[in-house]
């Protein structure tokens, strides 16, 4: 189990304690998959900065370094969704962390487990705070009244006073706030101070309606002044009444405008204290059987009945040399490249096969085939060219000296 002490941010000044149960595996998909299983140590939690609808997320993420015969980092992520949330709530963290990489070779990798950071996001939407919520502060002489159903106050009471410069303030962190209250006739004037500057010029008047005519009658649970959109960070509202008229404080509205990333000052950082060694996981498939090879083309070419010349392949030996990672295939456009074959200096040689035909003692033009030749060469056509002529000419005299005598010899 590694152990985590957390400062800053959700954990507060006062360290918050977490333990980390770290379980790496090869995955079914063949990656390396290390799960991180979370829990609180001890009394302390992480507290909620603040107002906000359920939907916050409390997201952690670790660092794990890899050694061995892979290197590299993985990040294993979790979080977890809250509840709606209080200033100073515990907040749940996520049960377990997770993150997987492809392995890229067998053999043995060691996996230890590095720093950790706690990430607050929170939810965009707005919570209503009643009129005696415990983080509204009341200075001046205020009094709790309960109201009739009829009026709609909200929860059916009021904060009322009738003392000058009485004021009510609150705590908040968000982008927006509203100031809730009863709309009457002859109410006193209200300044409203954000961030202790007073921002309402000229004041609130709840004795006028929205378009500054004295009220008639009575109006519950209407929003007498609303900010503008701020940056998002701890705020605080104050409603102070200007006179010695009555002054009504029904409820705050508070508002959390939709942001891009986790807030940085709501960020906690973990640091590992104990339990930091590493975890051996075994990559199936060990160097000591090579891995599968990739076909190299070589300048050896073979022959056959078709004329065009076709190189063979011949596997990597894989004998080693200064390749500093032998197990690694590496990919170069229009060649293949292995740890120990290396490509030859010298230009590459073309060879040229003669077209290769079968002897036949037959022969002739219709066939195609060549007919075999005599073992005398062209001397021997020349003589029996010869000879040839020679029977031609004698046949011919023959010829002559029968005619002549059958002639005769009809005579």
């Amino acid at each position: 189990m590694a152990k985590y002490r957390c400062t800053g941010g959700v954990a507060g000044t006062i360290p918050v304690e977490l333990e980390a149960g770290i379980t790496p595996k090869i995955n079914s998909a063949g990656q390396l998959e290390v799960g991180w299983s979370l829990k609180y140590l001890g009394d302390r939690r992480f507290g909620s900065p603040g107002y906000f609808a359920k939907g916050s997320l409390l997201n952690l993420e670790g660092v794990v370094e890899i050694t061995g015969a892979w290197d590299g980092q993985l990040r294993p992520k979790g979080g977890k969704e809250q509840a709606a949330l209080v200033p100073g709530d515990q907040l749940v963290v996520p049960e377990g962390l997770s993150d997987a990489g492809s392995v890229q070779r067998p053999g043995t990798v060691r996996v230890v487990p590095g720093s950790l950071v706690v990430r607050f996001t929170p939810a965009q939407g707005e919570v209503t705070l009643n009129n005696n919520h415990a983080g509204i502060d009341y200075t001046g002489g205020w009094s709790r009244i309960h109201t009739e159903a009829e009026f709609g106050d909200h929860l059916n009471d009021l904060h009322t006073t009738t003392a000058a410069n009485a004021k009510a303030k609150l705590e908040f962190t968000g982008t927006q706030v509203e100031y809730i209250g009863r709309r009457e006739r002859d109410l006193s004037p209200i300044r409203i101070l954000i961030d202790g500057q007073p921002i309402t010029d000229p004041l609130v008047e709840p004795g006028k309606d929205v378009n500054g005519t004295p009220m008639t009658g009575t109006k519950a649970k209407e929003v007498l002044w609303k900010s503008p959109e701020m940056a998002y960070k701890p705020h605080t509202i104050e409603v102070e009444n200007t006179a010695d008229g009555r002054a009504y404080l029904d409820a705050f509205k508070v508002i959390t405008a939709a942001l891009p990333s986790p807030p940085k000052h709501h960020e906690a950082e973990c640091e590992l204290v104990s339990g930091g060694g590493g975890i051996d996981v075994v990559v199936p498939g060990t160097p000591s059987s090579p891995p599968p090879t990739t076909p190299t083309p070589t300048n050896t070419p073979t022959t056959s009945n078709d004329p065009t010349s076709t190189p063979t392949t011949t596997p990597p030996n894989n004998n080693g040399d200064n390749d500093p990672d032998p197990w690694h295939v590496g990919v170069v456009p229009g060649a293949v490249k292995t740890p120990t074959t290396r490509a030859s200096a010298s230009p590459t040689t073309t060879r040229y096969i003669k077209a290769q035909v079968l002897k036949t003692p037959k022969g002739g033009v219709d066939t195609g085939e060549a007919p075999e030749e005599d073992a005398g060469g062209p001397y021997g056509l020349i003589a029996g060219g010869s000879a040839l002529l020679l029977v031609s000419a004698s046949g011919g005299l023959l010829v002559r000296r029968r005619r002549a005598e059958h002639a005769g010899g009809a005579k």
